[in-house]
């Protein structure tokens, strides 16, 4: 697996930011970007499970590694979700169980930067690469039109 990084600067807070990025309605709207209808089943908080769906029974499965409020969050992804069937133990999922999804929040300069570091496997990284720059410019214009 390699390990990509995708840095924002927003100008907002890092505040307003994380509320955009784990809130119930605006989680579903940022993620449409990798899914339409993606939404997410979780309380986001450290060691809770977390179904992320595709809008149609699929989607995957993932543990809440860390979460600092407002700063730092990191999931681990452990299986996918196939019709409504969780998968962790097959082949197809053996090859990238256990990437991590890691997301810092630094206040820079009165805004704020937002870094995505990404385990990917070689197939996903070009859809994965226009896919997070996309999210991070649709939770951008979220965050500083909300003012």
């Amino acid at each position: 697996m390699k390990k990509l990084a995708f840095s924002i600067t927003i100008d907002a807070t890092p505040e307003k930011i994380w509320n955009i990025i784990i809130g119930k309605e605006t989680y579903p709207a940022w993620t449409s970007v990798f899914a339409e209808g993606s939404s997410v089943e979780t309380d986001w908080k450290k060691g809770s499970k977390a179904i992320f769906g595709d809008g149609s029974g699929s989607g995957m499965i993932a543990y809440i590694e860390e979460h600092e409020p407002n700063k730092f969050l990191s999931i681990k992804h452990v299986g996918m979700l196939n019709d409504g069937v969780e998968d962790t133990t097959s082949d197809k999922v053996k090859d990238w169980a256990g990437a991590h999804e890691d997301y810092t929040l630094t206040p820079v300069d009165g805004k704020t930067e937002w870094l995505v570091e990404i385990d990917v496997n070689q197939e996903w990284e070009e859809y994965m690469t226009k896919a997070w720059i996309q999210a991070q410019q649709k939770v951008k214009e979220m965050a500083e039109k909300a003012g």
